[in-house]
């Protein structure tokens, strides 16, 4: 049933929802609306039909499996002690964030290429959305060229929208279609992407984007990678020394304050923490900060030393699977976007329960493609047909 064309056309619209609707949904409701949609109705209505599927996922992934049965029900347990305005709340984002990950096996129906394509597109359209915050902000809004440029929708945070925008930089880079005028729309989303990103003047996210060009011909072993990776530092170096006086103006943003601030929070409720969802501001150089700029930290504020251990054995079961793929394009991808997520949550993510927003992209969608790996190691020379967006 899930393989039927009128099915995989519902959820990839899905999955396209959840990349681009970010940006270009009039309001969060009318994107959260959508979501539940396009996303979490289709992703119940087909799992009973998929569960061979998802049994092949079981059996080749038991320890992220694990890894995230005992997060949920660890976050559900600590429920009873959080501080949160609605616990209920809380437990009915465990769910959505379930069904999200359970969406991607569903999708592929064991086709890593299928999710490759919808992808690309799906960085295609964020580059068009890039391009177009760019003139609306400096163009029809005349704001200056020093102002830190903001996305359109759910992506005007310049930090969070830069993380979005320079995932789906890593995304693109690693599965380049192949026909020529393909090709060259590449080109130029890599480019929106990445003026994006410096225009942002997110220093997380523009150091998490250039350490992970650098290191891509650690894992993809071949001379495009080795290539970008050079044409990224001759780029940085450019960009560094033309906006030095911007990048070192803000200093260190009390980033080393605020982990010094949040370590000595955790040390107040070191193993059951303030509970999922729970509310709190970080002190920090006679300031409050709303969130521990740090999702590592703010997990173990929230959760304890627990929650942390699950997370890290989640997080880390996702590269440890990747890495095993690193033969297939979908894996090279995968460990792309893991190196980039996880040097970005060091920075200013501290969200993983909330809604579905800029934060999902560098901590669930990593972990959600990650169960489509179990069929890019059966099928490891399926992915480099589709290198080409067709419509084949």
């Amino acid at each position: 049933m899930q393989a039927s064309r009128w099915a995989q056309v519902w959820m990839i619209f899905g999955l396209l929802w959840f990349l681009l609707a970010i940006a270009f949904a009039p309001t969060n409701k009318i994107y959260q609306q959508g979501l539940t949609l396009f996303l979490w109705l289709p992703a119940m209505v087909f799992a009973w039909s998929a569960r061979e599927r998802l049994k092949e996922v079981w059996r080749e992934q038991r320890w992220m499996c694990l890894m995230i049965a005992a997060l949920a029900i660890w976050g559900a347990i600590s429920l009873t002690w959080t501080n949160a305005e609605d616990p209920s709340r809380e437990a009915k984002r465990l769910l959505y964030i379930g069904v999200f990950l359970l969406f991607f096996s569903v999708l592929a129906c064991g086709q890593s290429d299928r999710i490759i394509r919808v992808m690309q597109w799906g960085g295609f359209g964020l580059a068009v959305s890039s391009l177009v915050a760019i003139i609306k902000f400096y163009g029809v809004e005349h704001n200056a060229w020093s102002a830190r440029l903001e996305g359109l929708g759910q992506l005007a945070h310049p930090i969070l929208g830069a993380y979005v925008i320079g995932l789906a930089a890593i995304w693109l880079l690693h599965w380049l279609p192949r026909g020529r005028w393909m090709q060259v729309a590449w080109v130029l989303s890599i480019g929106l992407l990445g003026l994006f990103v410096v225009l942002s003047q997110s220093r997380g996210a523009a150091l998490a984007l250039l350490l992970t060009v650098v290191a891509m011909p650690a894992w993809c072993r071949d001379r495009r990678s080795t290539v970008i990776a050079i044409a990224a530092v001759v780029a940085a170096v450019a960009v560094f020394f033309a906006m030095e006086s911007l990048m070192l103006a803000r200093g260190v943003s009390y980033r080393p304050q605020i982990f010094m601030a949040s370590l000595h929070m955790i040390g107040e409720h070191p193993w059951t923490g303030l509970g999922l969802g729970g509310d709190y501001k970080v002190f920090a150089d006679n300031l409050y900060f709303d969130h521990a700029h740090n999702l590592f930290t703010h997990v173990t504020i929230e959760l304890g030393l627990p929650g942390l251990l699950l997370w890290c054995g989640l997080w880390f079961g996702v590269l440890w699977q990747a890495w095993k793929a690193r033969d297939t394009l979908y894996g090279k991808g995968i460990i792309g976007m893991w190196v980039f997520s996880f040097l970005a949550m060091q920075f200013d993510a501290a969200s993983l329960t909330g809604t579905p927003r800029a934060e999902w992209f560098i901590s669930w969608l990593p972990i959600a493609l990650a169960s489509v790996l179990v069929w890019a190691r059966a099928k490891p020379d399926a992915c480099d047909k589709v290198r080409v967006l067709p419509n084949q």
